[in-house]
Parts: C-alpha cells; structure tokens; sequence
C-alpha cells in the first residue's frame, strides 16, 4: 500500500509541550471555513474524528455527507447502511473504536454543488492530516478504500474505479478497494454483478478473520 508506512517529518499526536491529542486538533481544525462558507450550503466546518490507534479494521473514505455533518457520527446514512452489508458486520461492531477506524479523505462536510452533488474532498485536509492519522494508527490487518479518492492516495493509482475494483485481488487480503456505496452507484453495481457475486463474499470472510483476531 503506497502510503503504509510512517511518513518522516509528521507532527508526533502528543507534544512534549503539553500539544494537544491529534484528534482533538483536528476537531478544533478550521482551515476550509472560507472555502465551506462560499459554498451553496454556506457551512461551518464540523470535523467528524472517528479512530483510535489499534483498530484492526481502517475505513478510509471519501468525505462526510450532510447527514453525517449533523450527526457527527460518520457513515450514519443510507451509503453507511449499504457499507456495513457490504463488510457483514452491524452498527454495534462498525461503531467499536476499538475495532474499526474511519478515516476520510477530508473529515468535514464539503458542501454542494450547484447540482446538489457533494463537493470532492479538499486535498488540503488529506496533506494537512492524512499523513499524520496514518502514523499514529499504525499498520491495520484490514484496510477497505472507499471511492477514487481513497483508491489514488492510499494505492497511488490513477485507474478509474472500475478498473482499481475489478483488480482487488491483487490488493487482497490487506486491502480491498471498493467503489463508494451511494444510491448514485447502483446503476453501476448492476453493470458489474462480480462485485456483489466474488469480491464481497471475499471481504466478508476477511472481516470476521480481521475483527475476530485469527488475521
């Protein structure tokens, strides 16, 4: 995985000053206020921090929906319902911060486009944090990437979706790649039935291995 390893020169989580925990200052982070208020939603940044090193599964998303804003809880949406079918596991065990990280490629809410559409992710957040969350979560048995965005920093491709997806098995079973589980994708989880009919039972096996220890 391109990005495993502990970067050099990444800010340590706790200071010998007394620094704050890594994520309370990224809660406290306020970089993309100007960029969120000009938005057509015209919102305050709402970081949503979900980990804690020794997960052993790490979820690294795209980027909060406006649901997820609100809730401050991530993936607390339909794409969350859809995700949590796709590993096989419920909300007590996706929830456990001993067990399950989750990791955006921004931790806020980007706002929307003039089509209603969510924004992509500031690549600011993901050069001002990602390196740093990385190195204090250390090497997860299992890490899924959900959507492109995760897909290009964590594997370093420039393949589409499909293309990173369909190649899975190449990743597996350290990391599998999967598309984002929005509603927009349904269309393309019909084109593609081997998603559903190899990669997912895959997964799924993993997951339990991973959460129950044996992996």
């Amino acid at each position: 995985m391109a990005r495993a390893g502990r970067p050099e020169n990444v800010t340590p989580a706790h200071g010998a000053g007394g620094e704050p925990a890594l994520a309370d200052r990224i809660r406290a982070c306020r970089i993309c206020s100007d960029r969120f208020a000009a938005t057509a939603t015209a919102h305050a940044p709402r970081p949503v921090v979900w980990f804690r090193p020794g997960a052993r599964l790490l979820i690294a998303g795209q980027a909060p929906g406006a649901r997820v804003h609100a809730s401050g809880r991530p993936f607390t949406d339909p794409s969350g319902d859809r995700l949590r079918d796709w590993l096989g596991i419920g909300e007590d065990v996706f929830y456990d911060l001993s067990r399950v990280a989750v990791v955006p490629m921004a931790f806020c809410f980007p706002g929307y486009d003039d089509r209603k559409a969510d924004l992509p992710p500031p690549p600011v957040c993901a050069r001002t944090w990602h390196g740093q969350v990385m190195a204090e979560l250390g090497e997860a048995p299992l890490v899924v990437l959900v959507g492109g965005h995760a897909h290009r920093w964590h594997l370093g491709t420039r393949a589409g979706v499909t293309e990173t997806v369909a190649g899975w098995r190449a990743h597996a079973p350290w990391v599998f790649p999967l598309p984002h589980p929005s509603w927009r994708n349904t269309a393309w989880l019909k084109r593609n039935p081997w998603f559903a009919a190899e990669l997912l039972p895959a997964l799924r096996v993993r997951v339990q291995e991973v959460l129950d220890g044996a992996g």
